[in-house]
């Protein structure tokens, strides 16, 4: 396995077809474009926290078209009810489940994992999404948008390495150009989106290294049309920093508002693709689907 690598397009035409959600070829180290066909995932399960809506609700579909088999974890009971209703109405009843889970609270998350298997037989995709934008209550931003990715992270091993006797898998961890381009309007959720980008590399590296048979790889989009965009209006969300909410108006106008199909779409890639451990796949209007590369430290 290899780290992901490469650049990606330009241009207008490329912004064009990014914010309309159309497929934008990302190219690997040595310039070759990643097969962008979607391969058949049947037999294998999947687990989507933050998953009854915005990315996670679009990853989720993307699966289930895959002919994979999805566990639907989020807090909000009603939207996620809802979304197992119109789930099971597009692909049939029992490929999919809804578990109403608070990923901050440890036990319960750990219970969804369990959960999960216990219907479906078996773990092969882990989707760490869940995630939240709070400056004010800046410690519950802390263990939703970092915390829970690393118990994520950890129960997905679990339930998945080849050193706890099981059959390997694939775990995208959700970050965010944000980490990228800091503002000064999110200092926290910058930091977390830092923070998982950091985790997810290191535990990359130690997955290869001790052959855990897992790939882990990590997601970083620009602005997506969700309804976490619309909080930074929210002064009960952003407390002082509320006060920067027209900059960030004037950076979405900017940089433009991707669609969640596209970001599935990376996702998609992430997992079928299995040359990719440590990827950073970063998503924008202006290069769409793309990889970070690092410059290697010299001695």
């Amino acid at each position: 396995m290899k780290k992901g690598g490469g650049g990606g397009g330009g241009g207008g035409g490329e912004k064009q077809r990014a914010q309309r959600g159309v497929r934008s070829d990302p190219q690997r180290e040595d310039g070759s474009a990643t097969p962008v066909s979607i391969m058949s995932l049947a037999g294998k399960v999947a687990l989507v926290t933050g998953g009854a809506q915005g990315i996670g609700r679009a990853a989720v579909q993307s699966l289930l078209k895959s002919s994979a088999k999805v566990a639907v974890v989020d807090l909000n009971k009603t939207v996620g009810e809802q979304c197992q209703n119109q789930l099971d109405a597009e692909f049939g009843e029992g490929r999919s489940t809804f578990i109403q889970c608070d990923v901050t609270h440890g036990d319960a998350l750990r219970d969804a994992f369990q959960r999960t298997v216990d219907q479906f037989g078996r773990l092969d995709i882990v989707i760490n999404n869940a995630g939240i934008n709070n400056e004010k209550n800046w410690e519950k931003t802390i263990q939703v948008n970092l915390t829970s990715v690393i118990k994520g992270t950890y129960l997905a091993l679990e339930h998945m390495s080849k050193e706890y006797g099981k059959e390997g898998g694939t775990i995208i961890n959700v970050s965010s150009m944000a980490a990228f381009l800091h503002s000064p309007h999110q200092p926290v959720y910058t930091a977390t989106k830092h923070g998982v980008i950091g985790f997810t590399r290191a535990m990359a590296d130690a997955a290869a290294q001790d052959d855990y048979g897992v790939r882990i790889n990590v997601l970083c989009p620009a602005f997506v049309d969700t309804p976490l965009l619309h909080t930074v209006e929210d002064e009960d969300n952003m407390g002082k920093f509320v006060k920067f909410k027209d900059d960030f108006k004037q950076s979405m106008n900017k940089f433009g508002v991707l669609q969640p199909p596209l970001i599935a779409e990376g996702m998609m890639r992430l997992i079928l693709d299995p040359s990719l451990n440590g990827a950073v796949m970063k998503i924008t209007c202006a290069k769409g689907i793309h990889f970070h590369t690092y410059e290697p430290m010299s001695a």
